[in-house]
């Protein structure tokens, strides 16, 4: 009889304090696994919406310059977009105090865009919230063939830091998009 009390005991089962040990430590990495993969997600998905936003300020300003007169083209040409805002242009075509000309269209457009680019457009108190980190651009025409570059700040440093563009030296997390088009 004693001998079967033994052969019981060595038959029990249930889960020892080293195998919960395992289970925990195998679910806490993976918990931090995914934790970490939530933050990888997010930080790109911010420099997504970065390039985003600097492809349709690109097409935003291109477009604008189609709908003003092929003659004015020379008037959005400029390679300090992004730098400072310009002040309010004495004439706003938005209202009704009479018709623009096209060189007063093209001052507008640009403060506009400049705006848009700044952030200044979207405010939290005192502080821009909109547009892009640092952003900074130029618009080069010749001819009628038109080509936008906006350069702003990423998050992370880019491989390469000594790229070359025809805005801006991309030095350590500056991004860039380019765009080219025809206006007529």
């Amino acid at each position: 009889m004693q001998k079967s009390l033994i052969h019981n005991k060595a038959k029990q089962t249930g889960m020892t304090f080293i195998e919960v040990l395992i289970a925990l430590v195998i679910m806490v990495t993976g918990i931090l696994g995914a934790v970490a993969m939530q933050a990888t997600a997010k930080k790109g998905s911010f420099d997504a919406m970065q390039r985003s936003l600097a492809s349709s300020l690109a097409q935003d300003i291109i477009e604008r310059m189609r709908s003003n007169d092929a003659t004015a083209l020379a008037n959005y040409v400029g390679t300090d977009y992004g730098v400072s805002l310009n002040g309010v242009p004495g004439k706003r075509c938005k209202s009704s105090g009479g018709l623009c000309t096209v060189a007063e269209m093209a001052t507008n457009d640009k403060y506009e865009w400049e705006l848009a680019l700044m952030g200044a457009d979207v405010k939290k108190g005192v502080n821009n919230v909109g547009g892009l980190v640092d952003a900074r651009a130029c618009v080069n025409v010749n001819n009628n063939a038109v080509t936008v570059v906006i350069t702003w700040e990423g998050r992370t440093k880019i491989k390469s830091d000594d790229y070359t563009a025809d805005c801006s030296s991309l030095k350590g997390e500056r991004r860039q998009v380019s765009v080219e088009a025809f206006v007529y």
